[in-house]
């Protein structure tokens, strides 16, 4: 069975109005026979947190929404809890504090049911601390600020489910550009990820062409493609420079060739080979038609201009064109083409003759 997709939202994801994140995941976790298990033990809200997702998620269709809140890690070992997770076709970690969260999940039968249900086919998001969890390093806590600086941060351990990496939320929003920086800088081998508000970053799992036998797929890769309004920035220290193993106290670090990346959406991203993937352009359907149709008018323009003809019938379909409306109808209202009241003072000599 193939891997589920992950959804790393970086908070305050639309709620109100189009709610396109929401919707992304509820169609992932099978629309109308989706079973969600909602994990809210990151937010210091009671049961209404549960309550507002549940009514989001039914609203979009879904079959079934349970809630999973542990509040210790003996709790995390309850089997009813894990066998919440192990029916659900769709997870949805909250937000809150994203070191309690780890705090009590992770290493525990029921964070390892959760990454089992991404093995399984399952669709695993979350939500702020929701997505900082899914990586395999998280951040802790810390301040703003552009600037890296020494001790700016702290490092936790995460579920894993994005491997190499270290993922931040309410990125460009809370200025979080430094902290992150911070922590790529003191670990090179770690990929750093920073999601806007109302932005998700999807991770799927993609075969390779051409690597398996017969030509088929190969290993696979890990995609990341962006969702929202925001971006998902991308620092990548594979060749960096820096003095973070000798900077002190909270002195600014030193960090020069890293590469960054600031992905829009509809920008797709290879984490497995950190590079850029070509941009495929989405066109409106709608759009499309109608350009199709604009152009078919700019041809036939063309063909009449190249053969001389301005016949009354040519200029009433071209209005009919222009308004939308029938050629029937602008012939009604176009007004008459005025008739010749002279002679013709240079009759053709051909005219009546015989021959």
């Amino acid at each position: 069975m193939a891997s589920g997709p992950l959804m790393i939202i970086g908070g305050a994801e639309d709620k109100l109005r189009r709610r396109t994140i929401l919707k992304e995941f509820v169609a992932a976790a099978g629309g109308a026979e989706a079973r969600i298990a909602v994990v809210p033990t990151a937010s210091s809200l009671g049961p209404e947190v549960v309550e507002v997702y549940d009514a989001l998620f039914r609203r979009e269709g879904a079959a079934d929404v349970v809630a999973v809140r542990p509040e210790n890690r003996d709790d995390a070992h309850d089997p009813a809890f894990v066998a919440r997770v192990a029916g659900a076709t769709g997870i949805f970690m909250t937000g809150g504090n994203q070191l309690k969260l780890s705090a009590i999940i992770c290493g525990t039968p029921l964070g390892e049911a959760i990454v089992a249900a991404r093995e399984r086919g399952a669709v695993v998001a979350g939500t702020s601390a929701g997505a900082s969890i899914q990586s395999s390093h998280m951040v802790a806590f810390g301040g703003p600020g552009s600037t890296p600086k020494q001790r700016m941060t702290q490092v936790a351990a995460g579920l894993g489910l994005v491997e190499s990496s270290v993922i931040d939320q309410h990125f460009d929003q809370r200025n979080r550009y430094g902290r992150l920086l911070m922590i790529v800088a003191q670990s090179p081998q770690l990929l750093g990820i920073g999601v806007d508000e109302d932005t998700c970053a999807v991770v799927e799992r993609v075969g390779v062409p051409g690597g398996g036998p017969d030509g088929g797929p190969g290993e696979q890769h890990e995609v990341l493609r962006v969702v929202g309004r925001g971006a998902v920035t991308i620092m990548d220290p594979s060749r960096i420079t820096t003095n973070a193993f000798e900077a002190r106290r909270s002195a600014p670090i030193l960090a020069s060739g890293v590469v960054l990346h600031v992905l829009p959406e509809g920008s797709a991203f290879n984490l497995t080979t950190r590079s850029l993937l070509p941009h495929v352009a989405e066109v409106d359907p709608g759009e499309a038609a109608e350009m199709a149709e604009a152009g078919q008018d700019l041809r036939e323009l063309a063909r009449d201009i190249a053969a001389a003809d301005t016949s009354p019938g040519t200029l009433k379909r071209r209005l009919a064109r222009s308004r939308g409306a029938t050629p029937r109808r602008a012939a009604a209202a176009a007004p008459a083409a005025p008739q010749d009241t002279y002679p013709d003072t240079h009759p053709d000599p051909t005219d009546g003759a015989t021959p």
